[in-house]
């Protein structure tokens, strides 16, 4: 229904309220001064019957008295109704009051509406809004948005893009790998889009590395030799296949190559650990070059000493989680289990006021081998 007719029907229905009061003009009804005229004939009946009825001794007097007192309360009332004069309202009154309900009440609804409302503004149909994305929503209804827009343009490329990462978080994995390789087919090939996909289908096969998702990472690592995640990826598999040692190269080679601030760092440590050749605390280039005139003792004792200092240092200030990670792995790689489960309890201490900082650091646990 058109907007306009029904603000048309509503200031209607406005000005009728108005009118018809003032149209009545407040006339009294027909016949009101004969009732009157009548009931006060009945009254004096009433007390010419009192009258009769003390002389025939049927009623004593001071029942009569009562009587006429009554009666002539009520006598004097009608009479006293009989002697107003009805209010008559002013016919130029009424017609001023008339027009003002005409034209100023349309004109005031129109003064408030125009400056506040959207009268220009299209319809929005409960359908189309429920269509509308809205980051209020939960993600599920957001990616149900996404997909049903896809579902009408297969070819958007940037759509595909978006949804599949979402789609891997949310467990849909068969969802996610069809989504990567839309991707892919719509935004052209990368290196991170293949090795992208091959991670989606390693998740749809439960985390087993399939044939299809290592061909995928060897496809990364084509494009460009230092995508990270198809590396992993690799390793991993060589790891499943039993060639513990192709995946320490893998993730150690990775390690060389790596900034020391790389947030993967942790990670790929750990999965040295659990192929059983943990990486060494990382070392100076400048103490690398003395190690390596050492012997073995010497060596080893250069190294506990580094151990020892950063022990120290982390006691002394204990927000340092990187820091606290390498001294659980060093003490793990030098085969001290007990000290690192001390280490793990110490740091867990000195950052269990920082609710992220903990989060953080039992991630990295986790990765390392101990409970998180």
């Amino acid at each position: 229904m058109n907007l306009w007719f029904v603000f048309a029907l509503m200031t209607a229905a406005a000005m009728f309220a108005v009118l018809l009061p003032l149209g009545l003009g407040g006339a009294r009804p027909a016949g009101d001064s004969g009732a009157q005229s009548n009931e006060a004939m009945v009254y004096k009946d009433q007390l010419a019957e009192i009258e009769r009825d003390v002389a025939a001794g049927l009623i004593g007097s001071a029942e009569a008295e009562a009587a006429r007192v009554e009666i002539g309360r009520r006598l004097l009332a009608v009479a006293d109704q009989a002697g107003r004069q009805p209010m008559k309202s002013s016919p130029r009154l009424r017609r001023v009051a008339a027009v003002l309900a005409l034209v100023g009440l349309p004109l005031l609804a129109l003064g408030i509406y125009l400056p506040l409302g959207s009268p220009w503004l299209a319809d929005f149909p409960l359908a189309e809004r429920a269509r509308t994305a809205d980051a209020r929503q939960p993600l599920a209804n957001l990616v149900a948005q996404v997909e049903q827009h896809l579902e009408k343009n297969p070819n958007d490329g940037r759509g595909w893009s978006v949804l599949a990462p979402v789609l891997l978080r949310l467990g849909r994995y068969d969802d996610a790998v069809r989504a990567f390789r839309n991707s892919l087919t719509y935004n052209g090939e990368t290196a991170s889009r293949r090795a992208d996909l091959g991670e989606a289908i390693a998740a749809a096969a439960g985390g087993v590395i399939t044939a299809d998702a290592k061909t995928e990472f060897e496809r990364a690592l084509a494009l460009d030799a230092g995508e990270v995640k198809a590396s992993y990826f690799l390793g991993l598999a060589a790891e499943q296949d039993g060639r513990n040692a192709d995946a320490a190269a893998i993730w150690r080679a990775m390690l060389d190559k790596a900034p020391a601030d790389a947030p993967w760092r942790t990670l790929v440590s750990a999965a040295l650990v659990r192929v059983g050749a943990p990486a060494a605390p990382a070392l100076s280039e400048q103490t690398m070059a003395a190690a390596k005139d050492m012997n073995a003792g010497d060596r080893e004792a250069m190294i506990k000493g580094m151990v020892e200092r950063l022990a120290t240092r982390l006691k002394e200030n204990g927000n340092d989680v990187d820091g606290w990670l390498r001294l659980v792995r060093a003490y793990m790689v030098m085969g001290d289990r007990d000290k690192a489960k001390g280490a793990q309890s110490d740091a867990r201490q000195a950052v269990g006021g920082d609710a992220e900082r903990l989060k953080q650091l039992n991630e990295g646990l986790k990765n390392l081998g101990l409970d998180g």
